[in-house]
């Protein structure tokens, strides 16, 4: 059982992190049952638990890192630690707005961790939650965050943690009943809002943590009947057909710049986080243009792009005829793409395409939709003006962000001209972005890399953009290579091979994976003439 704490140490937040994550775990089918606001998929209560997962993976890995040694991790590093968790691993809307919390809790509690300080947080949330979202409406989440903040301040000034955080929980749990008379959907529908709810239960687990007692749980009101029509989709006839989410690594002016644009795509708008990362939240008929207005941010990863049903889909619209144009570094990968029914252009050493000569592809490929992958995240601006460029003439151009040839070879695997735009586009970015992606070079001089010093003739493995391995030679550096990037899991290796790499390379390292990891596939490719000698692509 929890231990009473006047103070949240490191080991409360820990609690309170798991203890948050096993009550949303028991509660997350009724919170789904209620979710009809701002879109009714059901999936409130799995997205928030979730967002606490990701926390409490990374908390766990706070303690993990001091398990070797005598010292407990300070309680700023692991409040942090919850805060960043959520904000990579956040879902959906509510999850979203729930990382913005604990990232505004965690700026205050971060410099203390008494009362007084947890006052403070719980305020702190609530405001930088409101500023998150884009057209924030009473009766959700942000009413229920607000009234936990100003109970909680109510409190006398020589109350401890406990009782300050029991006031903020009864106050969410005060307002979370009263959310029906505030937004109509809730009343229509006859229950309260899924991701107050939610939030409610998190703090319920903040209490269990601080005070050694679980808060006693009145009924929660639900659904005793299916939800009428009218409430199945905030904007049903008209609403946006995607949910799309990703982590930005931005500034802050352009990460504004991306809002006032992701404002007038689309709805239900939350952007979250600072210094530098944020995690991006959006509802848009156009899922293409709204990574594509990341790309102009800063760099969009780990992208993920939701379908709320067909029907949102103009179903009736006639087919059309469509093309994908890519951006290859060899020769055997351009005969490889062409064969898949490509337009190509040339990405030769040292010489990128220009805006003009992807402007110049999108018009060969005489297609009224076209799907551009550039292949390298240095072309990310130049394929932005050549999209923008393309739609000034008429062609409807959806930009996915591939960073490199494996991620195109994973999103053209999955190109089904058959399909509507929006579904293949769907298709084809979730493709490349569950695509890891490394390369190896050859280091030209002695300099300071992400993995050490690194001499004149090592070979450098890079893993996602950043030297990872310095190694003598290429077998022995990829064997590393793939090593690593196995460890977090993956389905399917894919080798392209450079020109002057013989074929027992391939052999070689086929059989590493193989003997090492037994589920995993690999696939080689013969890229010709290229910048790497290997490209390594794993799913």
């Amino acid at each position: 059982m929890p231990q009473t704490a006047d103070e949240i140490d490191a080991v409360a937040v820990r609690t309170w992190c798991s203890l948050a994550l096993e009550a949303l775990g028991l509660e997350r089918e009724a919170i789904d049952a209620i979710n009809v606001y701002p879109v009714a998929d059901g999936d409130t209560g799995t997205n928030l638990y979730l967002t606490v997962e990701s926390a409490n993976q990374a908390v766990e890995a706070v303690f993990a890192a001091h398990e070797t040694g005598t010292t407990v991790p300070v309680a700023a590093d692991v409040v942090r630690a919850m805060a960043h968790g959520a904000l990579i691993g956040a879902r959906g809307n509510s999850g979203t707005i729930l990382a913005q919390l604990l990232r505004g809790m965690a700026g205050v509690l971060a410099g203390g961790h008494d009362a007084d300080h947890l006052r403070r947080a719980l305020t702190s949330a609530a405001a930088a939650a409101w500023q998150a979202v884009a057209h924030p409406v009473e009766g959700t989440v942000l009413t229920v965050a607000t009234a936990a903040a100003e109970a909680a301040g109510r409190t006398a000034d020589d109350a401890g943690t406990a009782a300050v955080a029991r006031a903020a929980y009864e106050g969410a749990r005060t307002a979370l009943e009263a959310t029906p008379g505030q937004l109509a959907v809730l009343g229509r529908a006859g229950v309260v809002d899924a991701g107050g709810r939610g939030l409610v239960t998190v703090l319920g687990a903040l209490v269990e943590a601080v005070s050694g007692r679980a808060p006693e749980r009145r009924h929660v009101a639900a659904p005793a009947l299916p939800v009428p029509d009218d409430c199945a989709v905030a904007d049903a006839e008209g609403g946006p057909a995607f949910e799309v989410i990703y982590l930005l690594e931005a500034t802050d002016g352009a990460v504004d710049r991306l809002r006032t644009r992701l404002d007038g795509l689309g709805d239900s708008l939350v952007v979250v986080g600072g210094d530098g990362l944020w995690n991006v939240h959006v509802h848009v008929d156009d899922a293409g243009a709204a990574v594509e207005a990341g790309v102009e941010a800063g760099r969009p990863y780990r992208i993920r792009i939701t379908h709320f049903g067909a029907d949102r889909v103009h179903p009736h619209a006639e087919p059309v005829q469509r093309a994908v144009v890519v951006v290859v570094p060899g020769d055997g990968l351009r005969g490889l793409c062409k064969e898949a029914g490509a337009t190509t252009v040339l990405a030769r050493p040292g010489e990128p395409p220009a805006s003009g000569e992807l402007v110049d592809a999108i018009r060969r490929a005489h297609a009224r939709e076209v799907v551009l992958l550039p292949n390298d995240a240095e072309l990310r601006h130049t394929a932005a003006a050549a999209a923008e460029q393309a739609r000034a003439e008429g062609v409807r151009v959806a930009l996915i962000p591939t960073r490199a040839a494996v991620q195109g070879i994973a999103a053209l695997a999955v190109h089904e001209p058959g399909r509507s735009f929006d579904e293949d586009v769907v298709a084809m970015t979730a493709a490349a972005g569950a695509t890891r992606y490394a390369e190896l070079a050859v280091a030209e001089r002695q300099s300071w890399t992400m993995a050490g010093i690194c001499q004149a003739g090592d070979v450098l493995g890079l893993i996602d953009g950043d030297v990872a391995v310095i190694g003598e030679d290429v077998p022995e550096t990829a064997r590393n290579v793939l090593d690593r990037m196995l460890a977090a899991g993956g389905e399917l290796v894919t080798l392209v091979l450079g020109e002057d790499v013989p074929d027992s390379l391939a052999d070689a390292l086929e059989e590493h994976v193989r003997e090492g990891y037994l589920a995993v596939d690999t696939v080689v490719y013969r890229g010709g003439h290229q910048c790497a000698p290997l490209l390594i692509g794993v799913e």
